[in-house]
C-alpha cells in the first residue's frame, strides 16, 4: 500500500511539474504585418484551445522572409519575460518543405516554437538548449488542416503553442526529441583580434536609423575606453567596405554637435553608432544583418 501511495504521488507531482512548467502565456512574432487577418487567424486558434490563454505580440513587423531579423528579435525579448512563456516565431519562407518544425526549450525555461531555419541561431546561443522536439503533426496539428500546406504558423505553430501553454500536453507530449543543436545562420561574432575588436551590424534601432552592433560592453571595455575617446570604425557588406571614419566614444547623443558620428552603448549594452539627430543608416547607406560587419579601434 505504501509503494502504490509513493507511485501515485510521483506521478501526481510529475503531472503537476509538467503543467506547471508552462504559465499559459504565448507571445507571437512573424513577418505578416497587420494588414489581413492573418494573426488574428493564429490568435483564434489559440484562443480555441483555452480561452484562459494571455496572448501577447513581439512584432508582426519582421521584413518579410528575414529570418535574422526573427532570430535577433527573439534574443532582445525572450529573457524579459518570465519562465515557462511560451513564444511562437514564424518567419517561413520554406513553409511546406522538409525544414523541420520544432519547439526549443531554453535553459532558462522558455519555449520556442518555430520551423527550424536559422530562427533560433541567437537564441540558442544565447539562453542555451535545454532540448528540442520536433512537432508531431499526427497529434499537435488544427483538426481537418492536414490539406493546409502554406500557413503552418496557425494550423502547426499556434495550435501547438496553445496546447503546451495551456498543460494540455506536456513539452514530452509535442514530439520526438532531436539533437540539440539547430540551423545556424553563419554570423561574425564579436571577438577582440589585438586592438581591434570585430562584430555583426545585429540590427537597426529603425526609427532613428541607429546602428546597433552584437559587440558588448564587456569586450568593449577591453579597450579601456573613456567618453572622449576617438574610435576608427570600418564597416563591411561581406567582402565591400561601405563606411570608414572616426568618431567619439560618447554618453549621450548630444555629447556631439547636430549631425556628428558617435559610438556609444544602447540600451542593451552594446556598442553602437549613430548621428545625432539623424540617421546613420539612411545617410550612409548601412544596413543590418549576418553579412554587415563592423571593427572598431581606438585612435591613439
Amino acid at each position: 500500500m505504501k509503494r502504490q501511495s509513493t507511485l501515485f504521488f510521483s506521478f501526481f507531482l510529475s503531472a503537476i511539474l509538467h503543467l506547471s512548467a508552462q504559465n499559459k502565456t504565448i507571445v507571437f512574432q512573424s513577418d505578416f504585418g497587420l494588414k489581413d487577418g492573418a494573426v488574428s487567424a493564429m490568435k483564434g486558434v489559440a484562443i480555441g484551445v483555452s480561452p484562459d490563454l494571455k496572448l501577447f505580440d513581439l512584432t508582426h513587423e519582421i521584413p518579410a522572409y528575414n529570418i535574422w531579423e526573427a532570430a535577433y528579435r527573439l534574443e532582445q525579448t525572450v529573457p524579459y519575460w518570465p519562465a515557462g512563456t511560451v513564444f511562437v516565431s514564424v518567419v517561413d519562407p520554406g513553409v511546406g518543405t522538409n525544414r523541420k518544425s520544432v519547439v526549443m526549450k531554453t535553459n532558462s525555461g522558455h519555449f520556442i516554437v518555430t520551423p527550424d531555419n536559422g530562427t533560433l541561431t541567437l537564441i540558442a546561443g544565447s539562453e542555451g538548449i535545454a532540448e528540442i522536439r520536433e512537432i508531431d503533426e499526427a497529434v499537435n496539428r488544427r483538426k481537418n488542416s492536414e490539406k493546409s500546406y502554406t500557413f503552418h504558423g496557425r494550423d502547426v505553430y499556434a495550435y501547438t503553442a496553445a496546447r503546451l501553454a495551456a498543460g494540455v500536453i506536456s513539452f514530452e507530449q509535442v514530439g520526438p526529441a532531436l539533437p540539440s543543436q539547430v540551423v545556424r545562420i553563419p554570423f561574425q561574432e564579436a571577438s577582440l583580434e589585438g586592438n581591434k575588436i570585430k562584430g555583426t551590424i545585429a540590427i537597426l534601432d529603425i526609427q532613428y536609423g541607429n546602428i546597433w552592433t552584437n559587440i558588448p560592453a564587456a569586450l568593449f571595455n577591453k579597450l579601456n575606453a573613456k567618453p572622449g575617446d576617438k574610435f576608427q570604425v570600418q564597416i563591411w557588406q561581406n567582402k565591400t567596405k561601405r563606411y570608414e571614419g572616426a568618431m567619439p566614444y560618447s554618453e549621450t547623443f548630444g555629447a556631439v554637435a547636430k549631425g556628428q558620428p558617435l559610438l556609444y552603448l544602447n540600451s542593451l549594452l552594446q556598442v553602437s553608432f549613430a548621428l545625432n539627430m539623424g540617421s546613420f543608416s539612411a545617410v550612409h547607406k548601412v544596413y543590418s544583418g549576418s553579412e554587415w560587419k563592423v571593427e572598431i579601434s581606438k585612435v591613439n
